[in-house]
């Protein structure tokens, strides 16, 4: 049982390193082509204005947005882990049906 605890955390934080390094991978390889591609377009910086910046009393309050272009970013992070952990465990299912 304490083996696989501690299998179980490992996995967990390699976990964590490898969604920073595909995170890194998507945001700063992949989609700056994908940008250049359809007009130079960085995704991160697409957002809706649904209320502009005012200023109220000497005061600047903030625009009301919604920031979609964070939404694709994530979407397209998630898609790319989910596709290697498809293939890693995939990798390792074939690994063991060859040891068998």
């Amino acid at each position: 049982m304490r083996g696989n605890v501690i299998d179980m955390a490992v996995g967990v934080i390699i976990g964590g390193a490898f969604g920073k390094i595909v995170s890194s991978i998507v945001a700063d390889v992949i989609m700056p082509p994908i940008g250049l591609l359809v007009g130079g377009v960085n995704f991160t910086d697409l957002k809706l204005q649904l209320k502009p910046a005012e200023v109220v009393d000497g005061v600047e309050k903030a625009a009301v947005t919604l920031n979609y272009g964070n939404f694709l970013q994530a979407t397209f992070d998630f898609i790319i882990i989910a596709f290697s952990i498809f293939l890693f465990i995939r990798l390792l299912a074939k690994l063991n049906r060859k040891k068998e």
